[in-house]
């Protein structure tokens, strides 16, 4: 009877051990299976700080020629988009009549100055009064004056460059009446020229004039131009706070035009150093900001390692294109998961496959593909 109770008492252990062995295998084959992400091994980076603004090209010269005086177009100088040196000859009005006036003057003036040089051999001689002279000069004076007046009329019917530059697009036909201050061409001074752009009041510490400036153009997205700033505004706004700082940049090729958008950086003070991530590996939260490191767990025996994610809270810097500074959390080679954190959890095993990178440029650019 004993016999029989051991054995009934030892099947039963049996059957229980058996059925948890059975519970325990059932149990892990619902564990979810690893989740394939993407990795980085956090290293460190050298930034430079930088100031960083946007502004406007602007010529070192520019102005838009007009006429002083009204008067139909009688000559075109000049061809849209054309160089042209100071004094060119650039449009002339119809003249004839002004001509003719200044002309008449001119008689006048001539016979004035005769009367005044015959009056003025004669006061020596006393036979004239000293007054008939002091008129005759006061009458060559007015047609002297009268004279050069007209000339300055005559002289406004020609526009002519007032600097040297390259002129922009005609606005006036053969022909045209034109009024005082209609648009005929712009001219721009394109080389040098300047870029102006706001800083904010904190930022007069750490610039000077003299200090080196880069300056981006979406139109050349693969290229940078590099200046010095040329001047800086004595007047703080009082409204935004921010102060106007001038850049002057060599512009041989004229690539630079006025009115142009442009991002301008400005390097300050020493290179420092930081972990750097991707931003796509940072995972946003009202709480607090986390990233999962992949650790390594149990060896599958098949010579592959299994990989399991730990949450870890970090305090994150400034931003630079698609990266970003991690002041706290993550120590350099730690392996951090950039892409596929949305499905992780504290915990959870995970299968690292890197074919496809993450975007980790400090300068990245747009592209219209």
């Amino acid at each position: 009877m004993l016999v029989l109770v051991g054995a009934a008492f030892a099947a039963v252990v049996g059957f229980q051990a058996f059925k948890a062995r059975m519970i325990q295998k059932a149990i892990a084959g619902l564990r979810a299976p690893p989740q394939t992400v993407s990795t980085i091994t956090a290293a460190t980076q050298a930034w430079q700080k930088r100031l960083d603004a946007v502004g406007s090209v602007r010529a070192e010269r520019g102005a838009d020629l007009s006429a002083q005086v009204a008067g139909i177009v009688k000559a075109i100088r000049f061809q849209s988009g054309a160089k042209v040196e100071k004094g060119a000859l650039l449009v002339e009005l119809e003249a004839a009549d002004d001509i003719a006036h200044l002309e008449s003057l001119k008689a006048t003036e001539a016979l004035a100055q005769l009367n005044y040089d015959r009056d003025s051999h004669l006061l020596k001689s006393d036979a004239v009064s000293r007054q008939t002279a002091d008129t005759d000069f006061a009458t060559l004076k007015s047609a002297e004056a009268q004279v050069a007046q007209q000339q300055a009329l005559v002289g406004y019917k020609s526009i002519k460059a007032p600097f040297s530059g390259r002129l922009g697009i005609r606005q006036v036909d053969l022909g045209q009446y034109i009024a005082p201050g209609t648009p005929i061409v712009t001219l721009q001074q394109l080389d040098p020229i300047f870029v102006d752009f706001y800083l904010p009041q904190q930022a007069l510490a750490q610039i000077k004039v003299g200090q080196d400036v880069r300056a981006g153009i979406d139109t050349y997205p693969d290229v940078q131009f590099t200046g010095k700033i040329l001047a800086i505004n004595s007047l703080v706004n009082t409204a935004s706070r921010n102060v106007e700082v001038r850049a002057i940049f060599a512009n041989p090729d004229e690539k630079l035009l006025p009115g142009m958008f442009a991002t301008v950086e400005i390097d300050v003070g020493a290179p420092q150093h930081y972990v750097t991530l991707p931003n796509t590996a940072i995972y946003y939260n009202s709480y607090g900001d986390i990233v999962y490191v992949a650790t390594k767990g149990q060896d599958t025996g098949e010579g592959n390692r299994q990989y399991v994610a730990r949450q870890v809270f970090v305090k994150t810097g400034q931003t630079r294109g698609d990266q970003v500074a991690v002041l706290d959390g993550v120590e350099p080679g730690d392996v951090i998961v950039t892409a596929g954190q949305n499905k992780l959890h504290n915990g959870s095993r995970i299968k690292i496959d890197n074919k496809v990178p993450v975007p980790f440029n400090p300068n990245p650019q747009v592209s219209e593909e």
